[in-house]
């Protein structure tokens, strides 16, 4: 394995951090890993004291982008590249992340990750804009394929295939979502375990587990619903594969109550193997 793909060391079981549930964060005994969006990290003036405190204690910290439109056909903006890059030194982060989708079009702001083609075009730009951002960023990138409502027609790849050849053509490590891997699987009527069992995995530099919600016959990929089962299954069917360095509950809304949210740590504590923090 390529250095500096995963975090190096097993962190377990982390949490998003959010500010409104910056305190429950805090005082998690044990954390030794969180993601914090790299958007709401401030360029210049003080970090927010939590993030501060996270991050003086020891506890790793990533940046986690939303914005960049990695996917697009415009090359990345050197200025959100800059933002992310300093996030990073800011706080001290082992790698950053972003997404396998893109944002913006043609100066239009979608407003959401959207899906890319699994074309070798496709392959192409994203790569180009990976490089782009390589080039400037102090730490590795990990990259995170997106949940995805539909499909392109006519897609040349398979997902593993579109998503190996972008990471062999990169060097970057996988952010591997697995509640993203259930809910295409199933708006796709297919095995979720098959891919799985098609992704590079020893790429895997960290997992996202969230839950999720039915609406009009397609499951959605809230990230407000607590994590279901056959989430907590498929990050079973990961770690008897490969064991990944961190797994993170990501909540982004619709925060349960403290005792809930650790229920949720602790279950994926469970499938995964990983010891409950104490």
């Amino acid at each position: 394995m390529t250095p500096g793909r995963t975090l190096g060391s097993m962190y377990g079981v982390g949490i998003g951090w959010r500010p409104e549930i910056s305190g429950f964060v805090a005082d998690l005994p044990g954390l030794r890993f969180t993601e914090v969006i790299a958007e709401s990290v401030p360029a210049t003036g003080p970090l927010p004291e939590p993030l501060t405190a996270l991050r003086d204690r020891g506890v790793a910290v990533v940046p986690h982008g939303v914005r960049l439109s990695l996917g697009g056909a415009e090359p990345v903006d050197p200025a959100r590249v800059r933002h992310l890059a300093t996030a990073a030194e800011r706080l001290g982060a082992p790698l950053v992340s972003e997404h396998i989708a893109f944002v913006r079009a043609g100066g239009l702001e979608a407003g959401h990750l959207l899906p890319l083609p699994r074309s070798r075009e496709a392959v192409d730009a994203v790569v180009a804009n990976v490089a782009r951002a390589q080039a400037e960023l102090p730490v590795p990138i990990a990259l995170e394929p997106i949940a995805a409502l539909f499909d392109w027609p006519d897609d040349e790849l398979t997902e593993a295939e579109f998503l190996t050849e972008i990471l062999d053509r990169t060097g970057a490590g996988l952010l591997l979502d697995v509640a993203n891997v259930y809910a295409n699987a199933r708006n796709r009527g297919i095995d979720p375990v098959d891919l799985l069992d098609h992704l590079p995995l020893e790429r895997v530099a960290y997992v996202h587990v969230a839950g999720g919600a039915e609406h009009d016959g397609l499951y959605h990929d809230t990230h407000t619903h607590a994590v279901p089962e056959p989430v907590l299954d498929l990050v079973t069917g990961l770690c008897e594969r490969h064991r990944p360095p961190a797994l993170m509950l990501e909540r982004d809304g619709t925060y349960p109550p403290a005792a809930t949210l650790r229920a949720e740590l602790d279950a994926i504590a469970a499938a995964s193997g990983y010891p409950v923090m104490t």
